[in-house]
């Protein structure tokens, strides 16, 4: 049966869900040259490939050829796909996982969610080929380099709820970071101040304004020229954690952002950034449980660590 918000026209495959592309209201010619045009980073040679193989299919259900006329607002559904990919060898654990909700434990290098050169090799798709959820999404976002919890909705039908936690700020959350030791600042404080882009490697920077972005930070431990801090963002911004403390002259361990760009090449797992989501805490809108998880990975002790902190510079 036709249902254009939920449409099961493509079934999932490897873990990847159909993508979908809406024709404009307007236009005439060719299903095949809109999509050469819309999608260029699809070759004509590989669009024919897939319409001769069955893979774009429309909102009906229909299966589209080379010969297909463009259909005003119609949608079309199909797979992405990567020549190639490098796989990530670091494995992802499933904490706890219920009718609604799924928490993994992510390992650094991994992304969430598919982007750019990263499909297979994603956290989301992982889990779909691994566990067969089709609907599964995660409800928030960690960075790729950060490891840690990620929280997951299961079903469509009581997403919205747990997306609501987020948006509502009602989930604790608690990450633990590893980055030089400043005598000269006192602990706890809460660092709060105004984050937008910066337009260069999707970085983020401080400037002028309202604070839109709070952290409050504590010191864990202390060795040497380095501490462990316990870091809990009140708001989301991307970035928030890493930003804050590079303001603070105390950039984490590994940080190839900030507080200057120096991203290793690809395949390099020497020095992971040391930034843990340790601990997500809220109370559950569809059970009314209290809920409180905690991560199993752990950072790397401070006795690993150099004397002279250096930025970014992985442990001696």
């Amino acid at each position: 049966m036709h249902n254009s918000h939920d449409p099961r026209v493509l079934p999932m495959r490897d873990g990847v869900n159909p993508c979908c592309v809406v024709l404009p209201s307007q236009g005439r010619g060719l299903l095949l040259d809109f999509l050469v045009q819309r999608l260029p980073a699809v070759s004509r040679a590989d669009w024919l490939r897939r319409l001769d193989a069955g893979e774009v299919v429309d909102e009906y259900g229909g299966v589209a050829t080379a010969h297909s006329p463009f259909t005003p607002g119609v949608r079309y559904y199909y797979y992405r796909e990567l020549g190639h990919e490098a796989p990530i060898p670091f494995h992802e654990d499933v904490l706890y996982q219920d009718a609604h909700i799924l928490v993994a434990d992510k390992p650094h290098f991994l992304p969430v969610v598919p982007a750019g050169r990263y499909l297979q090799q994603t956290l989301l798709v992982r889990l779909k080929r691994r566990l067969g959820l089709t609907a599964l999404s995660p409800v928030h976002r960690i960075d790729r380099d950060t490891a840690g919890l990620v929280l997951f909705s299961v079903q469509r039908a009581t997403r919205g709820r747990y997306q609501a936690l987020f948006r509502e700020r009602a989930v604790r959350k608690v990450y633990e970071a590893v980055a030089p030791w400043r005598a000269d600042l006192g602990f706890p404080r809460c660092h709060a101040s105004r984050l937008q882009e910066s337009g260069h490697f999707f970085r983020m920077h401080e400037v002028p304004g309202e604070p839109n972005a709070v952290t409050a930070m504590e010191v864990m431990e202390q060795a040497g020229a380095w501490a462990r801090y316990r870091l809990a963002p009140l708001t989301g911004k991307r970035h928030q954690l890493r930003v804050h403390m590079a303001a603070l002259g105390l950039p984490l361990c590994g940080d190839g952002f900030y507080p200057e760009v120096n991203d290793p090449p690809e395949g390099d797992y020497s020095n992971p950034l040391q930034l843990l989501a340790r601990s997500l805490s809220f109370t559950d809108p569809v059970t009314g449980q209290e809920r409180h998880f905690e991560s199993r990975l752990r950072l790397r002790p401070l006795a690993d660590f150099g004397g002279c902190p250096t930025t970014g510079a992985p442990p001696a």
